[in-house]
């Protein structure tokens, strides 16, 4: 079972849980990444998501795949958010199923942090003041994907 969603809506946790339960796994991870108030010492406001939803999609299939290739995964789904997302609420969820928890730990681990340096998604932080940038989530490199300036909004194709 693959689950792959783009959305503008909030994340049905519950769903994305059910989606990856199997009588064969012995271990169901899910988790969810939350838009927080402060990164380091810079508060946030809001985070608003955009990006290239073909490939993005296209991308989050081929990491759920190169996962089931890693570990024994029995079902994955990968659920992010696009448009704004507020503090307290989710924008990401990763739940992958396995017959034991630490493969199923490893696994979500390792697509969540594949997700953020290889998907065309942004994210755009308003801060205090109306100061706002958009970034690639992991901002600690170039990405391949240009992310739009802070004076233009990115096509969507959602």
């Amino acid at each position: 079972m693959l689950m792959i969603e783009l959305t503008h809506n909030p994340i049905d946790f519950a769903a994305v849980l059910a989606s990856v339960n199997s009588h064969d796994a012995g271990a169901n991870v899910l988790f969810t990444g939350t838009t927080r108030r402060m990164t380091g010492n810079e508060e946030t406001i809001r985070l608003d998501y955009d990006g290239y939803h073909d490939m993005a999609v296209s991308e989050l299939t081929k990491l759920a795949n190169e996962a089931k290739q890693k570990w024994p995964v029995i079902a994955c789904s990968i659920v992010h958010r696009l448009g704004t997302v507020e503090l307290g609420e989710a924008s990401v969820a990763v739940a992958v199923s396995t017959p034991h928890r630490s493969e199923s730990f490893a696994a979500a681990e390792w697509i969540l942090n594949q997700l953020k340096q290889r998907v065309p998604i942004w994210k755009r932080d308003h801060r205090p003041g109306g100061v706002s940038q958009w970034q690639h989530p992991d901002s600690g490199r170039v990405s391949a994907f240009s992310p739009p300036s802070n004076d233009e909004q990115p096509e969507s194709k959602a």
